[in-house]
C-alpha cells in the first residue's frame, strides 16, 4: 500500500524583526492595563456593533478570579520554523506545482497586521514575544467547572480502584464460564456449542465496557493542564477559518458575530468563512461588514471538474494558501470552527497560551457542546462522556485529539506535516494522528469555550456517526493503525494504543452486532446455555456473575462522574443499538465491491443536513405513520423492531418448554436460570436498547426554536446560548431505563441469595 500522506514542502522562508524594545510590564496586569486604548472607530463588528472589548481587564473577563491568578513565564527563544505545506492527499498527486489554485505570494507570516490599524495600539510580533505577566493561570485544573471538590478525590481514586477490581472480576468470571464448560464436557462425554456461543455472546457484548474499563485504569496518571489567560494587547496573530457547506445563512452569520465579538486585540486576528456553498447572501453581508469590520473576509474557492476538492480538509487548505496573499500575510496561528458552533468571547485568550508556553505544543482543542440537545437526548447526540472522561484521560497520555471545532494549530506543525489531510472524513483526528507522529505535542483544554448544534433528525444523526466511524477507520487503515511506518516513527506507546484502540473498537461493532443477532437463536434453541459439572460449580459461577455486576454497577457510579450518571448509561445504550449501522457502513465502505451495494464514501456536513421530518418541531412535525415508514424503513429500524419481537418470542418459548420439562421446583427453576433467565438478564438491556428508534419514532422529543435558546444582545445582534440551553434537560424516560438497571441487578442479588438455599 502506498503511503496515505505525502507531503510536499517549500522551504522555509525567515523574517527578522529589529528587537522591540522591553515594556515596562504593570506587576500584576503587564501590558493588559497600560497600553494605549484601541481606537474605538476601528473595532472588528458587524455593522452596528457597539464598542464592548476594547481593552477590558482580566477581572472583567472572569469577575472575582484575578486576585488567585497566578503569572507565569512563557518559554523564550525561537519557534519552530515555519514551512508551509502543499496541498495533501492519499494519493500523493497534488502538490502545490499540480494545485488548480493560485500560487501564494511568499510567506510574511510574522509580518504586522498593524498597517491596516494606523490609530491601534502599538504591537510587536517576534519569537519571544511571550513575556512575563502577559499570561495568568486562574486555577491549577482547566476543569474545575466540572468536576471538584469530592466528585474529583472520589473521581481521581476510587474510579481506578474500582475499575481494576471490575477487569479481575471480569476475568475470573469468563475463566470460570469456560472451565467448567470443559470439565462438563469431560464428564459428559458431549460438546455444549450453545454454551460455547452464549460466552462469547456475552463477551462480545462485555468488550466495549472491558476496553473502555482499561483505558479508565490510567485515571491514575495526573493531568497537569492549568486554566490559563492570555492577557495585553502584545499578542501573536491568528487567523480564525469558519467553514460551512449549505447551512442556514442565520446559523453561520451567528458564528461569524460571535468571531468579531471576541476578546482579542482587532489588528491581531483575522475571520476568514470558507464557504464551500456559494451563498450570495453570505457573501454580501460580509462584504457589508468590511466597512467596520475590515479584518473579516469572505472566501469561497474554486471547484475545477475532474480535480478532487477534498471536502473540509481541501476548504481548510484553500484557506491556508489563501490568507498569504492578504494584507499582512498569513498568522502564526490558525483556529477553526464549525458553521455552526459559537464561540465564547475569551476563546482565544484561553486557548492560545497552551501553545505559548510550550514550543512543541502542535495543536489544542477545547471540547465541542451543543445547547440544542433535546430533554433526555434519546439518540445520545452529547459528547459528553467522550469529552468529560475520555479525552482527559488521553491528554494525561499525550494523545488529546483534534475534535474539528475551536481547535487553534501552530501554521509551522500544520506545514510540516503538509496542511490538512485530504481523502479521510476525518480529517480532524488524521491531522491530530499526523502531528503526534511528527513529533508534535497536542493538548485538550478541558473549558466550555464553544456550544454548537446537534443534527435535529434522526437520519442527520446515523449519517454524523457513522462517518466520524468510517473516517477513523479509513484513518487507521491508512496509517496501519499507529502501530508502525514513517508519519508515525514518532508516537509513544500510549499515542500508538490509544489510536489501535478506537479504530478496533470501531471495527468491532462487526463483531458486536453479529453476536446480539445469534442471542435469539441460542435462546430458542432447546440447549443448555450454562454448562456445569456439578451444584458446586454453578454456585461459583452465580456468585461470580453476582460479584461481576455489582463491581461494574459501582464502577460506573463512580467513573460516570464527570459526565453524569446517565449520560454514561446513556451512552452503552448507545453502543448496542447503533452498532448495526456502523457494521453495515464499515462493510459498504471497505468489504464490498461496488456491484455487491459497497458504495464510495460520502460526505455531508452536519449542519446541511434538513429535516425532512421536522419530528421535533411541534409545529411542523410530520404525522406518526410518515414518522414511522422513514424511520423504520428507510432508515431500517425495522431490522430494531424485529429483532426484540424475536428475542421475546425466544424467551418465551425457551421458558414454555422448561417449564414444562421439568416436573420438580428445584429443577424448574434451575432450568430457568440456565437457560433464558441467567443473570443479569442481558437480553432485556440489548431489547431496551433495540427500541429505542421505535420509541423516538412515535413519541419524538419536542424541541424549542433555535432562537429561543439563545442570549441575544438586540442592539448588536451577537448572541449566545442561555445557560439552561447548555445543559440536558431530565426526561421520565431516563427513570425507566434506570429502573431496568435496578431490576437486572436486584434479579441477579436475589440468585445469589437463593444460590445458598438451593
Amino acid at each position: 500500500m502506498s503511503s496515505p500522506y505525502r507531503e510536499s514542502h517549500r522551504e522555509s522562508q525567515e523574517s527578522f524583526l529589529l528587537e522591540p524594545p522591553a515594556p515596562s510590564a504593570h506587576p500584576i496586569y503587564g501590558n493588559y492595563r497600560e497600553s494605549p486604548p484601541l481606537d474605538q472607530g476601528r473595532l472588528s463588528r458587524p455593522p452596528g456593533l457597539p464598542d464592548l472589548y476594547n481593552n477590558r481587564t482580566l477581572s472583567d473577563l472572569i469577575p472575582g478570579s484575578i486576585s488567585d491568578s497566578t503569572l507565569l513565564e512563557a518559554p523564550n527563544g525561537s519557534y519552530p520554523a515555519f514551512a508551509p505545506g502543499a496541498h495533501s492527499s492519499y494519493s500523493g498527486s497534488q502538490t502545490r506545482s499540480s494545485s488548480p489554485y493560485p500560487v501564494p505570494s511568499p510567506f510574511r507570516s510574522q509580518e504586522t497586521l498593524r498597517p491596516l490599524y494606523p490609530d491601534s495600539p502599538s504591537t510587536y510580533f517576534k519569537r519571544d514575544w511571550a513575556k512575563e505577566g502577559q499570561i495568568a493561570q486562574l486555577h491549577t485544573r482547566d476543569d474545575q467547572e466540572f468536576i471538584a471538590g469530592t466528585k474529583r478525590w472520589l473521581y481521581r481514586w476510587f474510579a481506578p480502584l474500582l475499575c481494576l477490581a471490575s477487569l479481575s472480576m471480569y476475568w475470573l468470571y469468563f475463566g470460570l464460564r469456560i472451565t467448567f464448560i470443559v470439565d462438563a464436557q469431560k464428564l459428559y462425554g458431549n460438546s455444549f456449542p450453545l454454551a460455547w456461543a452464549f460466552v462469547a455472546i456475552e463477551i462480545s457484548i462485555a468488550v466495549p465496557i472491558f476496553m473502555q474499563t482499561i483505558w479508565s485504569l490510567f485515571i491514575l496518571k495526573k493531568r497537569h493542564r492549568p486554566k490559563l489567560r492570555l492577557i495585553g494587547n502584545e499578542v501573536p496573530t491568528v487567523d480564525v477559518f469558519i467553514t460551512c457547506c449549505g447551512e442556514d445563512d442565520d446559523l453561520v452569520l451567528d458564528t461569524v458575530r460571535a468571531a468579531c465579538d471576541l476578546d482579542y486585540p482587532q489588528d491581531r486576528f483575522r475571520i476568514i468563512l470558507l464557504d464551500d456553498g456559494k451563498s450570495e447572501t453570505l457573501k454580501n453581508v460580509l462584504e457589508e461588514w468590511r466597512e467596520t469590520c475590515p479584518n473579516v473576509f469572505y472566501m469561497c474557492r474554486p471547484k475545477f471538474p475532474g480535480v478532487p476538492h477534498h471536502f473540509k480538509a481541501g476548504n481548510l487548505n484553500y484557506g491556508l494558501d489563501a490568507v498569504h496573499n492578504l494584507p499582512g500575510g498569513a498568522g502564526e496561528y490558525m483556529a477553526a470552527l464549525d458553521a455552526d458552533m459559537i464561540p465564547e468571547q475569551h476563546w482565544l485568550r484561553a486557548v492560545l497560551p497552551h501553545l505559548l508556553m510550550d514550543d512543541k505544543m502542535g495543536l489544542a482543542c477545547p471540547p465541542q457542546l451543543f445547547y440544542n440537545v433535546p430533554r433526555d437526548d434519546p439518540l445520545c447526540q452529547s459528547l459528553d462522556f467522550f469529552v468529560h472522561v475520555s479525552e482527559p484521560v488521553k491528554d494525561a497520555l499525550g494523545v488529546a485529539w483534534c475534535t474539528g471545532s475551536g481547535y487553534i494549530a501552530r501554521t509551522s506543525a500544520l506545514a510540516q506535516i503538509g496542511n490538512f489531510p485530504c481523502g479521510s472524513l476525518a480529517e480532524d483526528v488524521a491531522t491530530s494522528t499526523l502531528l503526534l507522529g511528527a513529533g508534535w505535542k497536542t493538548a485538550f483544554v478541558h473549558e466550555a469555550l464553544q456550544f454548537g448544534t446537534v443534527p435535529e433528525d434522526y437520519g442527520g444523526h446515523l449519517k454524523q456517526r457513522t462517518r466520524w466511524a468510517i473516517g477513523t477507520v479509513d484513518t487507521a487503515f491508512k496509517l496501519k493503525f499507529c502501530l508502525w511506518g514513517d508519519q508515525v516513527k514518532q508516537m509513544s506507546f500510549a499515542q500508538r494504543s490509544s489510536s489501535f484502540i478506537y479504530a478496533f473498537l470501531s471495527l468491532f461493532n462487526i463483531f458486536l452486532t453479529l453476536s446480539i443477532f445469534a442471542l435469539p437463536i441460542v435462546l430458542v434453541a432447546n440447549k443448555p446455555l450454562v454448562a456445569y459439572s456439578n451444584d458446586t460449580q454453578l454456585r461459583w459461577l452465580i456468585r461470580a456473575c453476582f460479584a461481576n455486576v455489582v463491581l461494574n454497577r459501582l464502577c460506573e457510579f463512580i467513573l460516570y462522574i464527570p459526565a453524569g450518571y446517565t449520560t454514561g448509561q446513556r451512552g452503552s445504550r448507545y453502543q448496542l443499538w447503533m452498532a448495526p449501522y456502523i457494521s453495515l457502513c464499515i462493510i459498504r465502505s471497505f468489504v464490498l465491491p461496488t456491484w455487491l451495494g459497497g458504495q464510495r464514501q460520502a460526505f455531508k456536513a452536519t449542519g446541511s443536513i434538513k429535516s425532512a421530518l421536522n419530528e421535533r418541531d411541534p409545529k411542523q412535525r410530520a404525522p406518526m405513520y410518515r414518522r414511522l415508514w422513514t424511520i423504520l424503513v428507510n432508515y431500517m429500524a425495522g431490522f430494531h423492531v424485529a429483532y426484540v419481537y424475536f428475542v421475546l418470542v425466544a424467551v418465551t418459548i425457551s421458558t414454555y418448554r422448561t417449564l414444562v420439562v421439568q416436573h420438580t421446583l428445584r429443577g424448574k427453576l434451575i432450568g430457568l436460570i440456565t437457560h433464558a433467565f441467567w443473570p443479569p438478564l442481558a437480553w432485556i438491556i440489548v431489547c431496551s436498547s433495540f427500541w429505542i428508534p421505535f420509541t423516538y419514532a412515535v413519541d419524538p422529543p419536542t424541541c424549542p426554536d433555535r432562537e429561543e435558546l439563545l442570549d441575544r444582545d438586540p442592539k448588536t445582534g451577537v448572541c449566545h446560548p442561555k445557560p439552561a440551553a447548555k445543559k440536558i434537560a431530565f426526561a421520565p424516560q431516563t427513570a425507566w431505563f434506570e429502573l431496568e438497571y435496578s431490576f437486572t441487578t436486584a434479579f441477579t442479588a436475589l440468585v445469589f441469595v437463593a444460590a445458598f438455599f438451593y
